[in-house]
C-alpha cells in the first residue's frame, strides 16, 4: 500500500492541487496529513483520498476543519494533536511534530514503524531506533516554490520516496 505525506499546506490551494495530482499518479489513496492545513476551504481539494489529519500550532476553525475532514469520504478524519494509525500492520505515529524531543521519544518507544511530523517546513528521513522519522516537507508559500515536497510511503517495505511538487 502506499501512503501519502504532506504536512505544512497552509492554504497554498495550488500546491495542495499539485500534491494531490502526485499522489493520485502513484496510486496513493491514503494520506496523512501532519497539520497547520489553516482554513476548512483547502480541504476539499484532496476529495477522492482518504485523508487522516492532526492539527498543526495554526490550525484554526477547529469545527470547520472537522466537518471538511468528515466530507471527504468515510475513512478521513481529524485527529486532534495525535493520531496512531495502522495500515496493513504498518504502524504510524502522526503529529505536528514542534516538539522534536517528543518525536524522538515517539520513534524511540518501539511502537510504531514510521513517525511523521511537520512544522520545520525541512524534508527530513531519519532512523531512531527500528523507526524512521519522517518530516515530508511543506508546502507553506515562505518556503520556496521549488523545495515544495510530499512524501509516499511504500508500507510493504518501508520505502520513503520524497516528491517535488514545485510549479
Amino acid at each position: 500500500m502506499h501512503v501519502g505525506v504532506i504536512s505544512d499546506t497552509h492554504d497554498n490551494v495550488e500546491a495542495v492541487e499539485r500534491a494531490v495530482a502526485a499522489f493520485e499518479s502513484r496510486e496513493v489513496e491514503t494520506v496523512v496529513h501532519c497539520g497547520d492545513v489553516i482554513a476548512p476551504p483547502v480541504v476539499a481539494y484532496f476529495d477522492g483520498l482518504d485523508v487522516h489529519a492532526v492539527l498543526g500550532n495554526n490550525d484554526g476553525e477547529l469545527d470547520g476543519l472537522e466537518s471538511a475532514f468528515r466530507n471527504l469520504s468515510t475513512d478521513s478524519a481529524l485527529h486532534g494533536r495525535f493520531a496512531a494509525l495502522s495500515f496493513d500492520g504498518f504502524e504510524i505515529a502522526a503529529l505536528h511534530g514542534e516538539d522534536l524531543e517528543a518525536v524522538e521519544e515517539l520513534a524511540a518507544s518501539g511502537e510504531y514503524d514510521l513517525v511523521c511530523h511537520g512544522h520545520h517546513h525541512e524534508a527530513v528521513e531519519r532512523t531512531v531506533g527500528e523507526a524512521t522519522v519522517l518530516n515530508p516537507g511543506a508546502l507553506f508559500q515562505a518556503v520556496p516554490a521549488s523545495e515544495h515536497s510530499v512524501a509516499i510511503v511504500d508500507t510493504d517495505d518501508g520505502s520513503i520516496e520524497f516528491v517535488n511538487v514545485a510549479e
